[in-house]
């Protein structure tokens, strides 16, 4: 039983653990509300694999009250076997069912969850879990390594009552993901595959996000846009917000929504690959009859036409005007980009300005970043900040989100040396694979603390001029370094 925010004392510490980190994720003690996807990656090794040895493990479990699923290295439910109706209906409930991610930042502490966090096998029993929907439920997961590189494919999940033996769950689980892993080995010759695009339906937590970033975020752009997007929805307009990728724009809608309607659920829905679209659609599409309900859709540029005139239909029944602010919300790249018929709903454009225009950003949200991922206070020095605040950021928020968390992955006093090659570098042409190592071995060298240009010089062997040639060949960038 919880007690004080946790498990109660008798659990194992990794469980305990879970439930502090799922705690810090924001999710609800109370209910499970995972993230959706429109289309799951049936063309993966895993799912091919792993599909063949649990539908084996099926066969045999015929009228248990065990449920067996295959998941990626991201939570995501590929496929699920239910021979016993109850407990069928029951996950369906929880949502514990192919499309759903069930990773601990989605889901709290669960068997699946845990298993990916820690990456070894791993049983959660009914009270262990953090949400109090699954306490019903024990579920015995194990990862599944890629035989290949090593690296996390995703996991073999078994799940039944509760109150039910569990004696042998785990071994189940624990001989599937062997058996998954050693088919993948005899097919893996050669193989690449690259996932279809994936249409996400995503409860936002307005103040998750906006905990952070609205102290990280001060500049007067940004503030500026908050403010318009505000005014426009209060009014009741329709409003869409457009930017580059990566700029924030679910983040800049958040913020937005959050002063103008207190306790609404959020919605961000994600257009999937063509052909999962009308089941897409059909999902969420009820959600704008709720009052206390806005749907933010992001990415319209990519919905083809009848798509769009789909939802045109849709939205313009559920335009609320003159009776508070609308109950949904575009994204795109640009207002030229949103398809036409979905255009003529919008009454105010709000651009989510990109990060490079946002220079006194940076350096919080880094350090907002790299704290979120070390779980304690990250220091950047200043010749970190100087080479964070030089870089123009292509990819905005989504790449100094990536940025900072690899370099707090090492250190949490981060330092030039810290920071990936690809923070020194302009837009310089594209470098192929040969140059790509040369600029990286070149950037180590100059981001040593107190290295010279000479010095570096020496240590690649070669002339002083020469790394002058290639620091202007490869557009190399190193603030407040001296030769």
């Amino acid at each position: 039983m919880a007690e004080g925010g946790l498990p109660a004392s008798g659990v194992a510490a990794r469980v305990r653990a879970s439930w502090q980190r799922s705690q810090a994720y924001g999710v609800s003690l109370e209910h499970v509300e995972p993230v959706f996807t429109g289309a799951v990656d049936t063309g993966s090794l895993l799912y091919e694999c792993g599909q063949q040895v649990l539908e084996g493990l099926y066969a045999t479990l015929a009228n248990e009250p065990v449920s067996l699923m295959i998941a990626d290295s991201d939570g995501l439910v590929l496929t699920r076997w239910c021979s016993e109706r109850a407990i069928g209906r029951s996950l369906d409930k929880v949502h514990l069912a192919p499309g759903f991610y069930y990773a601990e930042r989605n889901a709290g502490t669960n068997g699946l969850g845990l298993a990916l966090a820690d990456r070894v096998p791993t049983l959660v029993r009914g009270e262990e879990h953090y949400c109090s929907d699954l306490r019903g439920y024990t579920c015995a997961a194990v990862p599944v390594l890629d035989p290949l590189t090593g690296d996390l494919a995703g996991s073999v999940n078994l799940t039944t009552w509760a109150d039910t033996s569990a004696d042998l769950l785990l071994a189940l689980a624990q001989s599937a993901a062997s058996n998954t892993s050693a088919l993948m080995l005899l097919r893996a010759s050669g193989r690449r595959h690259r996932p279809a695009p994936r249409g996400e339906v995503t409860h936002v937590y307005p103040d998750r996000i906006a905990s952070g970033d609205t102290d990280a975020c001060r500049s007067l752009v940004w503030r500026d846009a908050i403010i318009q997007a505000q005014a426009s929805m209060s009014a009741g307009h329709v409003v869409a917000v457009v930017g580059e990728p990566g700029a924030g724009k679910t983040a800049l809608v958040s913020m937005a929504r959050r002063q103008v309607t207190r306790g609404e659920r959020l919605l961000n829905v994600r257009p999937p690959a063509p052909e999962e679209l009308e089941g897409w659609l059909d999902l969420w599409t009820p959600e704008l009859r709720h009052t206390d309900t806005c749907v933010l859709v992001s990415q319209v540029e990519s919905l083809p036409a009848w798509a769009a005139g789909e939802l045109a239909t849709a939205f313009g029944s559920a335009v609320r005007r003159g009776a508070g602010p609308a109950n949904f919300v575009l994204t795109a790249r640009g207002f030229a980009d949103i398809p036409d018929p979905l255009k003529t709903l919008v009454d105010t454009v709000v651009e989510a300005p990109p990060l490079r225009r946002r220079t006194e950003d940076i350096v919080p949200l880094a350090r907002y970043f790299a704290q979120e991922e070390r779980r304690r206070d990250v220091v950047f020095t200043p010749m970190a900040a100087r080479a964070l605040m030089a870089f123009d950021w292509p990819e905005n928020v989504k790449q100094l989100k990536r940025v900072a968390r690899q370099a707090a992955a090492r250190t949490d006093m981060v330092d030039s040396q810290h920071l990936p090659p690809e923070v020194f570098s302009g837009r310089a042409r594209p470098l192929n694979r040969l140059d790509n190592m040369k600029r990286d071995e070149i950037i180590r060298c100059l981001t040593e603390p107190g290295t010279t240009v000479a010095q570096a010089a020496a240590k690649l062997g070669m002339g002083r001029a020469t790394v002058y040639r290639k620091i202007a060949e490869y557009d190399i960038r190193l603030p407040g370094r001296s030769g």
